[in-house]
C-alpha cells in the first residue's frame, strides 16, 4: 500500500507505511551518519554533541558524549563524512549566547574533525556567518539573523562540497534557503575558504558575504507567521543519479508551526539558477510527532547514509520513521511489495539500486 505519489519533472516518489523505527531520543537537528570501522555512527545533539554507534540504523546504540572542546557551544553536529584515512569531517550548527538582550540569538555553522570514530572532535573553526545586522526585534521566537539549519553534501567528483543553509535575517531577498561550497582539498584548514552563492557566481566570501537564496521566503522571518522552507538535508540518490533535498515549511502561524515536508531533485549542484521547486510528500497532520521537523533519509545498504542513499531508503521525521520513501523514474514500474517479516530489511537487492 502506498500513502503518496508525487511527480516532480522526470522523477517521483511514493511512501509506504512499515513498522515503526525510532532514533535514539536526541533529535533536535539533522543527525548525521558516518560508516566507520564496520558501525554506523550516527551524530545527534540537543546543543550538547553525542554519539550513537551499531551495526545498522535499527540496531543503534545509546547516546554517548562526545569530546568536544570548543569555545562554540552549544553546538548540533549535522552533516559529517569520512575520508579515506578515517578522518571524520564534521560540520556543527552553532548559537551565540547573549547576541541580543531578548534572547534571540544568530546561528553561526562551524567544521570540525575527528579522528578516533567520534569520540573526540577538534574545532577547525566558523565557516559561514551572515553580514547582516542582527534584528532583535525579530518576532519568530529564536533568531534574530544568521546562517543554521544546514546539509552538507560532497560532489559525484570530489570537487566541492556543497552547504545547504537557511538564512534567517538581512533584507526579504537574502532570506531562505541558500547554498555555498568548498573546494574538497580545503577540508583540513577551511576558514576563509568557503564560497556563497549570489547573482550566478560562487564569489562572495562565507564569512559575511552576500546569498541568492535558491528557495526564498514567502513571508519574512522577522514576522511572528514566517512562511519559509528551511532546514534542507541533502542526498546523492544512486537511483536517480540525483541529489535529493528534504525541507520543512514553515506556515502562517506563530511558532514555527510545520505546514508539511517537502522534496526537491537536483541534476547539478553547480547551477542553483536550474534548482527544481519543492513539492510536498507530508502534511502537518500525518508527521509522526510535533513540532515534526528535520526530515532526513537513512539508506538501507551497508555504507549507505543520510547522504547516500538507493531506491529505497527510511524516511525520519524528528527521528520517527513510519515510512519507506520509494523513488521513481517517471516511466518505471514501481517496486514489489515487501515481505512481512521486516520491510527494511527484507526487500530484494534488486529493488533498491541500480548499481
Amino acid at each position: 500500500m502506498f500513502i503518496l505519489a508525487l511527480h516532480l519533472g522526470a522523477q517521483s516518489v511514493d511512501l509506504r507505511p512499515v513498522p515503526p523505527a525510532i532514533l535514539p531520543p536526541v533529535i533536535d537537528g539533522n543527525s548525521a551518519a558516518v560508516w566507520h570501522q564496520d558501525e554506523l555512527l550516527l551524530f545527534h545533539s540537543d546543543g550538547r554533541p553525542t554519539l550513537s554507534r551499531g551495526p545498522n540504523q535499527f540496531a543503534l546504540g545509546p547516546a554517548e558524549p562526545i569530546r568536544f572542546d570548543s569555545q562554540h557551544l552549544p553546538a548540533w553536529f549535522e552533516a559529517a563524512w569520512r575520508d579515506e584515512d578515517g578522518t571524520i569531517f564534521l560540520w556543527y550548527h552553532h548559537e551565540p549566547s547573549q547576541a541580543c538582550p531578548n534572547g534571540l540569538t544568530a546561528p553561526k555553522i562551524g567544521a570540525a574533525m575527528s579522528r578516533d570514530g567520534g569520540r573526540t572532535v577538534e574545532d577547525l573553526g566558523i565557516i559561514l556567518e551572515s553580514g547582516e545586522r542582527l534584528d532583535c526585534s525579530a518576532e519568530n521566537g529564536f533568531f534574530a539573523g544568521g546562517h543554521g539549519d544546514f546539509s552538507v553534501v560532497l560532489d559525484r567528483d570530489k570537487r566541492y562540497f556543497y552547504f545547504f543553509f537557511s538564512t534567517y535575517g538581512g533584507p526579504f531577498w537574502q532570506q531562505g534557503v541558500a547554498v555555498a561550497r568548498m573546494a574538497f582539498e580545503d577540508r583540513f584548514a577551511p576558514v576563509g575558504r568557503v564560497w556563497k552563492y549570489y547573482d550566478f557566481k560562487w564569489a562572495e566570501p562565507g564569512l559575511g558575504g552576500l546569498v541568492t537564496p535558491v528557495w526564498r521566503v514567502d513571508r519574512a522571518w522577522q514576522l511572528p507567521d514566517a512562511e519559509a522552507f528551511w532546514g534542507p538535508s541533502v542526498h546523492w540518490n544512486t537511483f536517480l543519479e540525483r541529489y535529493v533535498v528534504l525541507l520543512n515549511r514553515a506556515c502562517c502561524e506563530p511558532g514555527w508551526r510545520q505546514e508539511g515536508i517537502y522534496i526537491a531533485f537536483i541534476k547539478d549542484l553547480e547551477q542553483p539558477w536550474m534548482y527544481g521547486r519543492p513539492g510536498r510528500i507530508l502534511e502537518r497532520s500525518e508527521l509522526p510527532r510535533m513540532p515534526g521537523f528535520y526530515p532526513q533519509v537513512l539508506g538501507l545498504e551497508n555504507g549507505e547514509t543520510d547522504h547516500l542513499a538507493g531506491q529505497v531508503a527510511r524516511l525520519y521525521v524528528q527521528g520517527v520513521s513510519r515510512w519507506e520513501i520509494i523513488f521513481h523514474h517517471q516511466e518505471e514500474e514501481p517496486p514489489p511489495e515487501p515481505c512481512e517479516e521486516y520491510s527494511s530489511v527484507c526487500l530484494p537487492p534488486t529493488t533498491t539500486t541500480d548499481r
